[in-house]
């Protein structure tokens, strides 16, 4: 199963090739910017899935970015497949709707979108999910694309799915992103303290009663502030509300602190003793005396003292 996280240092790495890939679009020059071979970065890209989306994502970027640079030409990405590939030239027999609703088979009229620019900006929407973005990777504008929507059924359902699929490559991102292990966020807790500006002490104490719930309590929410009339149902909703956050709190500081571990190379909190038994096969079953005439089957072995037992211990007593 791939991993949703990478160490730190790697996390770093992977944030400076995103930007150099955004920047030329080409995957080997990014590699070598940050003294990296290509083959080394694509075996990255298939152990992280969210690193896989921002790879995808930043090709959209750097197409859409020389496509606006070199102002209608086709961006230097895309230059296997020729101009005369992503518009028509006039003349070539299409399929569209006629008058009253019925196909018919036309001659293209000249600058038209063509089968290959349609399936450039579904692969676009379908990293991105940002329509705009698609449409200038495709060297197209988006009105283009959404009257083709409009006229064509088929492209506004492979418009939805592309639109789902990159819905869920930004999902991913974000869920990613979001983890403490991902060290996204974390860059202002590794850099050093600048010094504090001069204030007085009337100005330091409100400092500290403004920012009190909320850097040593916890700030309550807008929507559970009590207000007039509050019945105690709601005060018991809202308490455990509150008590639910901060037990949510606690669990995102003790995983940071467990990522803060790992990306030092410490033992974690999650990590135990190792455990080494022996071939339970060559382990003997029990401890009587295998020579020990077996007991009587209709007589309990548990708790106690046998009746008959009990007796003959008293008369030896």
């Amino acid at each position: 199963m791939p991993r949703l996280h990478c160490p730190r240092a790697l996390a770093l790495e992977n944030a400076a090739f995103l930007d150099a890939l955004r920047q030329t679009g080409n995957t080997k020059d990014a590699a070598a910017a940050i003294g990296r071979n290509v083959c080394s970065m694509r075996r990255r890209r298939a152990r992280l899935p969210a690193f896989a989306a921002e790879w995808r994502a930043a090709l959209v970027v750097a197409e859409a970015r020389l496509y606006e640079r070199a102002k209608g030409r086709l961006p230097a990405a895309l230059t296997e497949a020729p101009r005369s590939a992503y518009r028509t030239k006039g003349g070539e027999p299409v399929i569209a709707k006629g008058r009253g609703g019925r196909l018919q088979q036309r001659a293209a009229r000249p600058n038209e979108l063509t089968r290959k620019c349609e399936q450039a900006f579904l692969l676009a929407l379908s990293v991105s999910a940002n329509v705009g973005l698609a449409a200038a990777a495709a060297g197209a504008p988006r009105e283009a694309f959404y009257r083709r929507r409009r006229l064509d059924e088929a492209f506004a359902r492979e418009w939805r799915l592309a639109l789902e699929e990159g819905y869920g490559r930004l999902q991913l991102r974000l869920l990613e992103g979001a983890l403490p292990e991902s060290h996204q966020h974390d860059a202002w807790r590794h850099n050093e303290r600048p010094e504090m500006p001069p204030m007085s002490f009337n100005q330091m104490l409100q400092l500290m009663y403004l920012h009190q719930k909320e850097a040593r309590l916890l700030a309550e929410p807008a929507h559970l502030k009590r207000r007039r009339g509050e019945s105690g149902e709601a005060r018991s909703y809202r308490l455990t509300e509150m008590y639910r956050l901060q037990e949510q709190r606690s669990r995102e500081q003790f995983r940071i602190a467990e990522a803060v571990r790992e990306a030092r190379g410490e033992p974690t909190h999650f990590e135990w003793e190792r455990i080494v038994l022996p071939d339970l096969a060559q382990v003997e079953a029990g401890r009587d005396d295998p020579a020990k005439s077996p007991h009587d089957p209709d007589t309990a072995l548990f708790g106690g003292w046998r009746i008959k037992d009990l007796a003959a211990y008293r008369k030896r007593k």
